[in-house]
């Protein structure tokens, strides 16, 4: 089951002019703010920051479910004719991330919390 989108991972080339626009738009300061990821609270949904994501791959911000069993939902989606494009890994502290395509090319993003 899903707890809906609940992150949202945009790619950005300089970090620290990403972090300035978004602490203008959110009127906050990040709640996480390290050279390899920044991330804010905007009201309980998470927003990050990928300083690398542009060379893995990321063409414009990534929205991530939250799931329960992530292994069970790539299986599902994988069935159901999504092709895996990240495989489940470990981004840190027990947390999961994956990224699927749909037939139409739109990415899923799927996360498990610790």
């Amino acid at each position: 089951m899903s707890e809906g989108i609940k992150t949202v991972i945009y790619p950005v080339r300089d970090l620290e002019r990403a972090k300035a626009v978004f602490s203008a738009l959110l009127e906050s300061e990040p709640i996480m703010d390290q050279p390899y990821y920044v991330q804010f609270d905007a009201k309980g949904q998470d927003l990050g920051l990928d300083p690398n994501g542009h060379s893995k791959g990321m063409t414009g911000p990534v929205s991530y479910w939250h799931v329960a069993d992530i292994r069970g939902r790539v299986a599902a989606l994988t069935a159901a004719g999504a092709t895996v494009t990240d495989d489940v890994k470990d981004v840190g502290g027990g947390k999961l991330i994956a990224t699927l395509t749909d037939a139409d090319g739109n990415v899923i993003g799927l996360l498990q919390p610790a």
